[in-house]
């Protein structure tokens, strides 16, 4: 299912020829990777806080995996979701999978938010993540601020229907509220 995931999420990320990716909290690099091998004229960095919770993951376990996978348009630099070391408009694309729900924070929409910050204007964004009410609040009205703010076909996409997962499946592997938020800067 993992590689379902990667690879659906994947699917939506073209990048202008010669452009940069941003992949916020890659983990092991595979959604990185995934997208790097789909878009291989552009450059995506992965970055990621690792540490003590996610001990199994590293710089070195992405360039590894990397390497691995012969995918070479792609770097990995640690960094914090809540406050990204990149300037405004930096990016052509943003993507992220299962990470802002990990982080301790009574406002994830703020850190979509501050993802959203590093995008250009014409750059598209996909976030996977268990967005619930209970860890996000009202998703609903957040696309609506988001279109409100200039933002282009948002959608916030069921990927529990059947598109990565079941209903069963999800309530099974506590992955319940699993959304993409997809859009256009």
């Amino acid at each position: 299912m993992s590689k379902q995931i990667i690879e659906g999420i994947a699917e939506y990320v073209n990048v202008p020829h010669e452009g940069k990716g941003l992949d916020v909290g890659c983990g092991s690099g595979a959604l990185t990777i995934a997208c790097a091998k789909r878009n291989p004229d552009v450059t995506f960095m992965g970055v990621d806080r690792w540490g003590k919770e996610y001990a199994s993951f590293s710089r070195n376990l992405c360039e590894n995996n990397a390497h691995a996978e012969g995918v070479s348009n792609v770097s990995f630099r640690q960094g914090d979701a809540t406050k990204l070391p990149f300037e405004d408009d930096t990016f052509d694309v943003v993507t992220s999978n299962y990470v802002y729900h990990n982080i301790p924070s009574s406002d994830r929409q703020a850190i979509l938010l501050e993802t959203l910050r590093t995008l250009k204007k014409g750059g598209t964004f996909a976030i996977h993540d268990i967005m619930s009410k209970g860890k996000y609040g009202d998703m609903k009205a957040f696309e609506k601020t988001l279109k409100d703010m200039g933002y282009e076909d948002v959608r916030l996409i069921d990927t529990t229907n059947g598109m990565f997962m079941s209903k069963w499946e999800a309530t099974w592997m506590g992955l319940s509220g699993s959304t993409l938020l997809v859009g256009k800067k």
